[in-house]
């Protein structure tokens, strides 16, 4: 059995919705089980913290989570072309799973949601692969071969999955199938690691 850890930052639900998508793939997968978690928004005063629990949603991520994952997929919004920042919050705080090594040689891929063509998607999953590189884990993008990938005409890259909210607010066929197949993708690499 693995562990995929899906954890996003989604402030208008696009995210969140690309996030359950890719639950869906790994769920698909036999002996293959997605966890949801996400991170509380950042206050602009200081004093202000976030409840222990969400009133809603996913429940916060924890360092437990990530240690205790087989595999891990992060996704946030478009953030004039980077992750938000509640997201990079978190990752920033992650030191002690780099220096154990929790995360080193498990699977990983990314996804993002942006109000804009030319938004920055490309740019933003890329700014999320850097930490994941620097805790050692290893990048799956989406393949060629798979066919909504040169058919979508709204959000999907080769580096991960992406949606494009002006277009149309809820995901295209198109975008729901590549988040599907990141997620199956995942579960099955996961998998093959965990069980050579």
């Amino acid at each position: 059995m693995v562990n995929i850890l899906i954890l996003y930052y989604s402030r208008d639900g696009a995210t969140k919705a690309m996030a359950q998508q890719i639950a869906r793939g790994i769920e698909s997968i036999n002996d293959a089980e997605a966890l949801l978690r996400t991170v509380p928004n950042i206050s602009s005063a200081c004093e202000k913290t976030a409840d222990e629990i969400p009133t809603s949603g996913s429940l916060y991520v924890t360092l437990d989570d990530l240690k205790n994952c087989d595999g891990l997929a992060l996704g946030s919004p478009t953030h004039f072309g980077n992750m938000a920042a509640p997201l990079k919050y978190f990752i920033d705080n992650t030191t002690e799973a780099w220096f154990s090594g929790s995360l080193s040689d498990k699977p990983a891929a990314v996804f993002t949601s942006t109000g804009s063509m030319h938004g920055g998607q490309e740019s933003t999953l890329l700014s999320m692969m850097l930490p994941l590189l620097h805790h050692g884990m290893i990048l799956l993008g989406i393949p060629s071969s798979e066919d909504a990938l040169r058919e979508t005409q709204s959000g999907g890259t080769p580096y991960g999955a992406s949606h494009v909210a002006h277009i149309q607010q809820s995901l295209s066929q198109e975008e729901k199938t590549l988040c599907f197949a990141l997620g199956a993708r995942l579960a099955k690499t996961a998998l093959k690691l965990k069980n050579p």
